[in-house]
């Protein structure tokens, strides 16, 4: 529940402030949103499996945000940042799919 309420003030805050990302952090941001959500889904799946841990989930999200944009900044400083961005989308999208697959599943049952 305090999640809950932390995400509805969240937006609201971001609906009345409109904050502003910094030029040099604008690479980053997709790349970390699409790592947060592949945390999102993941602990979704876990908590529909009776297998969630809030430590656990806390690690992975601020890990996979961490390791996504450090991954994007090696990219860029070896001259191939849009093919490593690409790779880091391709393979966190595979795993948000396959967990999307799998909560389906869990809750349609198809």
């Amino acid at each position: 529940m305090i999640g809950f309420i932390a995400l509805v003030v969240g937006i609201v805050v971001g609906l009345v402030l409109h904050p502003q990302v910094p030029d040099f952090l604008q690479p980053y941001l997709p790349i970390a949103v699409v790592a947060a959500l592949d945390a999102v889904f993941g602990g979704l799946r876990a908590y529909f499996d009776s297998i969630f841990d809030s430590k656990v989930f806390v690690v992975s999200f601020v890990f996979n945000v961490v390791v996504a944009a450090l991954l994007v900044l090696l990219g860029d400083q070896l001259g191939v940042g849009t093919q490593l961005s690409t790779a880091v989308i391709v393979v966190l999208g595979i795993r948000i799919f396959g967990n999307a697959a799998a909560l389906r599943r869990r809750l349609f049952g198809a």
